[in-house]
C-alpha cells in the first residue's frame, strides 16, 4: 500500500474521535488499579478491541452515510473517503467488516477473562455501531445518537473495562462512566450542529437538526459543564479521591471552545472545536485517572 494511500485510510479511521474510546478504558483502568484489581493483559485487550470497534463503525458511518446520500460534495465536515470517490463502497464495507472481525477476535480473549457480560457488551456494542448508521432504523438518523454515545461511550465501556480486569462492579463505577459518556455527546453536539443543514436536506433526523441551534449550543455546554463537576459528586459520596475533582479545571480549558460554538457556524471553526472537544475529554480522562489514583 502506498504512504498516499495507506494516510487517506487512516483518515478514513478519523483518529480524531478515537480519544472518545481511549478515554473511557484509561479511567476504568485507573478506578481498577486504585482497587487493587488491575490486569494489564485485559486492560490493553479492552483498549485495542474498543478502538476497532470504534473504527469499525467510523468505517461504517462512511459508507452507509454515502449510501443514503448524507455525504453530499457541499458538507463543511472533514472529507468522507468514499464520498470523495478516494475509496471504493465495496472496499470500505470490506474493511468495516474486517475491523470487526479483528476486534472479534480480540474479544475472545476478554470473554474467557469475563464471561458472558463481557460477550454481551462486545456484540451490542458492534451491532449498534453498525445500526448507528445502517440497518432500517439507523439511530443517528433518529435523533438517538446522543443515547448511543452516552451509554456505550460512558458506562458501559467504564464499567466493562473495569468489569474485565476486575471481574467486579460496584455504582461508583458506572457513575464514573457518566462524565466520559457526557464528552462523547459534546463531541457528537458539534459534528451535528455542523452538518445540521447538509442533515436536513438529506433526512437525517439528529437533535441538532429536530430542535435547532440554540439547542444544539446549550446541549454542548452543558455537557461539558456536568461532566466536569461530577466528580465532585463523587468525592462527596465516597469521601476519599478528592484530587480527582480537579477536573472542574477543564471548564477552563473548554472557554476557547464555548466562545468559539457561540460565534461560528462555519465548518473550519467547528472542525476546530470537534477536534479541542476531543482533547478536553483527554485531560479530563487524565486528571481523573491520576486523581483517583492518589
Amino acid at each position: 500500500m502506498s504512504e498516499s494511500k495507506l494516510r487517506i485510510w487512516i483518515l478514513a479511521a478519523r483518529p480524531k474521535t478515537l480519544w472518545a474510546t481511549v478515554a473511557p478504558v484509561l479511567i476504568g483502568t485507573a478506578m481498577a488499579f486504585e482497587a487493587k484489581a488491575g490486569h494489564w493483559p485485559s486492560a490493553l485487550a479492552a483498549l485495542v478491541g474498543a478502538v476497532l470497534i470504534q473504527i469499525g463503525t467510523n468505517f461504517a458511518n462512511d459508507y452507509f452515510d454515502f449510501k443514503k446520500g448524507a455525504d453530499q460534495h457541499e458538507r463543511l465536515g472533514p472529507t468522507r473517503m468514499t464520498q470523495a470517490g478516494l475509496i471504493k463502497p465495496d472496499s470500505m464495507r470490506t474493511a468495516t467488516i474486517i475491523a470487526f472481525s479483528l476486534a472479534l477476535l480480540v474479544g475472545i480473549y476478554l470473554v474467557w477473562r469475563g464471561g458472558w457480560p463481557i460477550a454481551v457488551i462486545g456484540l451490542l456494542s458492534i451491532l449498534l455501531g453498525i445500526m448507528y448508521t445502517g440497518g432500517p432504523y439507523p439511530l443517528g438518523y433518529h435523533g438517538l445518537g446522543e443515547i448511543f454515545v452516552l451509554v456505550f461511550f460512558g458506562p458501559v465501556a467504564v464499567g466493562g473495562t473495569y468489569y474485565v480486569q476486575a471481574l467486579d462492579i460496584n455504582s461508583i463505577v458506572l457513575l464514573a462512566g457518566l462524565p466520559p459518556g457526557l464528552f462523547s455527546v459534546a463531541i457528537l453536539t458539534v459534528n451535528n450542529l455542523r452538518d445540521i443543514e447538509s442533515d436536513r436536506l438529506a433526512g437525517k433526523k439528529t437533535m441538532a437538526v429536530l430542535f435547532g441551534r440554540t439547542f444544539a449550543r446549550t446541549q454542548y455546554f452543558v455537557s461539558i459543564a456536568l461532566a466536569s463537576v461530577l466528580p465532585v459528586l463523587f468525592c462527596l459520596t465516597t469521601q476519599r479521591h478528592f484530587y480527582s475533582s480537579l477536573t472542574v479545571l477543564v471548564l477552563l480549558a473548554a472557554v476557547p471552545a464555548f466562545k468559539t460554538l457561540l460565534g461560528k457556524t462555519d465548518g473550519p471553526a467547528l472542525n476546530n472545536v470537534l477536534a479541542a472537544t476531543g482533547m478536553l475529554l483527554l485531560l479530563y480522562s487524565v486528571i481523573f485517572s491520576v486523581g483517583w489514583l492518589l
